[in-house]
């Protein structure tokens, strides 16, 4: 069930929630307020990627499926060993379907997929003004033609994040 955020969203203990989209979406900040709304365990995605994924990034060289694949399987066992009573908030582009079927196939826990989105223009903007980090606005067009959306049958919700992070927190409308 792929929904927009405009219904009421309720996520029970222990739910593993990926916040997804492309480089420069601000699936960080979210995530991370998220987290501490639903007093969640917090896990940055980027952290996890191997050395060389980030030296190939960094490069302005996208990732292809092998390269991603363990990084996959890395946010997969993070995900589950962090599951606490309360549930998991972790970052991860998740760009195809098929990355988000290898996280569904390896996590225990019930998932959600956020998955975040803004113009080019925003994203092209937020690249440019945020502090260092390995992947350059040159991957932006790789990172958008890769996109796939999520579809009817996944269980994930699609929010704009052209608004303040507060304002999306909002369009969840999570209930208690």
């Amino acid at each position: 069930m792929t929904a927009r955020a405009d219904t009421l969203l309720a996520i029970s203990r222990g739910t593993a929630i990926i916040v997804m989209g492309v480089s420069g979406v601000g699936k960080s900040t979210f995530a991370v307020q998220l987290a501490r709304k639903l007093n969640m365990e917090f896990i940055e995605g980027d952290r996890l990627h191997s050395v060389s994924n980030v030296r190939k990034m960094a490069a302005g060289i996208a990732l292809n499926d092998e390269d991603r694949w363990p990084w996959l399987d890395a946010v997969a066992v993070a995900v589950s060993a962090a599951r606490s009573a309360n549930g998991v908030v972790a970052t991860c582009s998740a760009l195809k379907r098929s990355y988000r079927d290898r996280l569904r196939g390896k996590v225990e826990s019930p998932l959600l997929f956020i998955c975040l989105t803004a113009d080019h223009a925003t994203l092209s903007k937020r690249l440019r003004l945020r502090e260092p980090h390995f992947m350059p606005e040159a991957l932006l067009d790789s990172q958008l033609s890769t996109l796939e959306m999520p579809g009817s049958d996944e269980n994930a919700v699609v929010i704009s994040a052209a608004e303040p992070v507060q304002e999306m927190l909002r369009t969840l409308r999570l209930s208690d």
